[in-house]
């Protein structure tokens, strides 16, 4: 009976993937309709892919990747091997996650990715940086 409950619940892997699938998309600034009419399934469906409730076949996957413009391996890049739980997943793409989650990290990084000259960028970060630990002083 406790097998039956645990199977419906997203596995770790389900959820990471779908939280890749959810920033990539905001990171492009792709509605979740806009994705699901380029893969061809309900816009609620996309919704249950980020969530983590439904998995995501390979061959959706793909599809999913190629609307996104990026390789496979980036929804799973990170994670722990077949050979480690679930609970071993490497987190590290959870800041970014969290940073791109929000509208002001959105707007950081579009404004971010709009500047091309790599010194300006680079004076973007130490400024960024020299805030930050102003906040820290407080």
């Amino acid at each position: 009976m406790n097998k039956a409950v645990n199977a419906k619940e997203p596995s770790a892997v389900d959820i990471e993937v779908g939280r890749r699938i959810r920033m990539q998309r905001r990171v492009l600034g792709m509605s979740q309709s806009a994705l699901a009419e380029r893969v061809s399934v309900t816009f609620q469906q996309v919704q249950k892919y980020e969530k983590g409730s439904n998995r995501v076949g390979a061959s959706r996957l793909q599809g999913i990747a190629d609307c996104l413009n990026v390789p496979v391996s980036f929804f799973f890049e990170g994670m722990a091997g077949a050979d480690e739980s679930e609970s071993g997943l490497v987190k590290g793409m959870d800041d970014l996650t969290g940073f791109i989650s929000t509208a002001e990290g959105l707007a950081l990084n579009r404004a971010f990715l709009a500047v091309k000259d790599a010194r300006i960028r680079q004076k973007i970060v130490g400024l960024v940086k020299s805030l930050a630990s102003l906040e820290g002083d407080d």
